[in-house]
């Protein structure tokens, strides 16, 4: 398995004052190109529609990796032994600081390849809204009860409308 990563502080028009790296991990090398722009887009964007403030310095990984080991990592973690499109794994209380290490996001190219086929969806779009979701874990929210999804949704379809993208739970 290659392991290839990219990292970068968000600079040029991006209000951050503090630094925020966010490291894309290539465990798959099937994985398109380019996606390490939407990434940062989706965690930025996430971050200033969620009201959370950054406190220090924080970083945060997002690994791009296959249906296996996505599964390997459900089974550990979790107990359920299948893939799934997006995991977290928050280092950080909920609604607490955000601040130094947040946490790491997986992603499995396949099953999000097939769920954005299915659902008729750009690769892109279904791959930024995974990623909003995932982050919106790694700052505490969840969607177990009722008026925690209609929250975490809510909450999910402002970011990804600021992203130009259409609201993922229209029916």
């Amino acid at each position: 398995m290659r392991r290839a990563s990219w990292r970068r502080r968000p600079q040029g028009n991006t209000p951050l004052t503090i630094p925020l790296e966010i490291a894309v991990i290539r465990n798959d090398e099937a994985w398109p190109e380019g996606l390490e722009a939407l990434a940062e887009r989706a965690v930025l964007e996430a971050l200033d529609q969620s009201g959370a403030r950054l406190k220090g310095a924080a970083e945060l990984s997002i690994l791009l990796t296959d249906d296996g080991e996505q599964q390997q990592l459900n089974r550990e973690w979790r107990g359920k032994d299948a893939s799934t499109n997006v995991l977290s794994f928050p280092q950080i209380e909920p609604f607490g600081p955000v601040a130094g290490l947040l946490g790491d996001i997986s992603l499995a190219r396949e099953t999000l390849e097939r769920e954005a086929a299915e659902l008729g969806k750009s690769f892109a779009d279904h791959f930024t809204h995974l990623v909003v979701h995932g982050f919106l874990h790694i700052l505490g929210y969840d969607h177990l009860e009722d008026a925690e999804a209609t929250e975490m949704e809510g909450l999910e379809t402002r970011i990804l409308a600021r992203l130009g993208i259409a609201d993922p739970y229209a029916d």
